[in-house]
């Protein structure tokens, strides 16, 4: 057999094996005091915006300065953010699951000229090149998605409006003035990459239209059979259709049953679902995976339908702004935007932020799944 002729003793399946693929292990690249300190961590404080403290059960401390990066980096940031890394903190550092740049040191003065040197940083433009912030009672960086950037079923961009939603709240980046913590994400399609499902505010892209069919390469570009398959409703069919004079394979969509989330143009790449027209963002709220003082919750739609407005997403960076305002005025110390608005009422929230309430808007889910797995490690009965 082929991997016994090329050397592979199955009785020692080790043996030569390459095993240094992917990237190291995580706990390679802490820095001298995390490694010391592992899992012995007495307590941490926020000292100030984008500035933690953490104190271990040994005595040392930890001084971390955030600042906001972005999902997609050049070469060019990357090296300056290492270069800054390699002046204050020997060479670590660390990222956040939401973009987040973190750079740690054991010297209380260089984490104040750290943050110092990176709120001087700025473009060209003026704008902040690694802004500090993101901690405690504020809005931390966005999670996103891929976007038009490189992804094939988007209904919306990704690093555009996140850049204008940044941009409109980032006053509360940088502070620590609203009631909790505030999380914001973006998904660019209802396939949902991003965490819009369970963030305070959820952005996610919809395509309102069912997709295209090329008869004349569908059967040439495609695996008829999966384009079926990857279809969650079972609207997409395979069908013979006449096209130029003959008989082509080719599917058929049952569009009362299509929920419009490109699932078969990952497919087949005759199903083309991008259109200009019928594409754009709906905003969700209420959602968090915080397990404090109540369970974890998804969000529910609160705006059904944003039209796509490159470059600057007027309309969208407004009706955030407004959200993120009315939350920060009415809500109770400590209290999440679910939260507060399971206290309120649904109808007082459309009421206090002036958004329209549609049909669109009903929570209509009846799955028993929903109301019966234990979503908290909170007691249930």
């Amino acid at each position: 057999m082929a991997f016994i002729s090329s050397g592979y003793n199955p009785e020692k399946p080790m043996e030569g094996r390459i095993s240094d693929i992917g990237p190291h292990k995580y706990d390679e690249m802490f820095p001298p005091v995390i490694a010391k300190n592992f899992g012995k961590w007495a307590y941490h404080e926020i000292l100030e915006p984008g500035v933690l403290m953490h104190v271990a059960e040994s005595g040392d401390k930890v001084f971390t300065v955030r600042c906001a990066g972005t999902r997609t980096m050049s070469v060019t940031a990357i090296r300056m953010v290492c270069d800054i890394a390699d002046k204050y903190c020997d060479g670590y550092v660390r990222w956040t699951t939401r973009s987040n740049i973190e750079f740690m040191t054991t010297d209380e003065a260089k984490a104040k000229a750290l943050k110092a040197e990176l709120n001087g940083m700025k473009f060209d433009a003026g704008s902040y090149r690694f802004p500090v912030g993101g901690t405690g009672a504020g809005i931390s960086n966005m999670v996103h998605t891929q976007g038009w950037l490189h992804c094939h079923t988007p209904a919306t961009d990704s690093t555009g409006p996140v850049k204008v939603v940044m941009d409109a709240v980032f006053d509360e980046f940088t502070s620590m003035r609203l009631p909790a913590p505030l999380r914001i994400s973006l998904a660019c399609c209802i396939n949902m990459c991003g965490a819009v499902h369970c963030s305070d505010i959820g952005l996610v892209g919809i395509h309102r239209k069912p997709p295209m069919i090329d008869h004349k390469w569908a059967d040439q570009l495609c695996e008829i059979p999966l384009a079926v398959a990857a279809c969650p409703m079972a609207a997409v069919r395979p069908t013979k259709v006449d096209f130029e004079g003959k008989k082509v394979n080719s599917v058929a969509i049952k569009v009362d049953r299509c929920m419009y989330c490109g699932n078969c143009y990952t497919m087949c790449p005759a199903l083309p679902i991008a259109d200009h027209a019928g594409d754009g963002i709906a905003i969700m709220v209420g959602g968090k995976v915080s397990n404090r003082m109540t369970m974890p919750k998804f969000s529910k739609v609160c705006v059904a339908y944003i039209e796509n407005e490159p470059p600057r997403w007027p309309t969208l960076a407004k009706t955030v702004r407004k959200i993120v305002d009315t939350y920060a005025a009415n809500a109770r110390k400590y209290e999440r935007l679910g939260d507060w608005i399971e206290r309120i009422g649904w109808q007082d929230f459309f009421t206090l932020t002036g958004l329209e309430f549609t049909h669109h808007l009903i929570d209509d889910f009846r799955d028993p799944a929903y109301y019966t797995w234990r979503q908290s490690t909170q007691f249930k009965f």
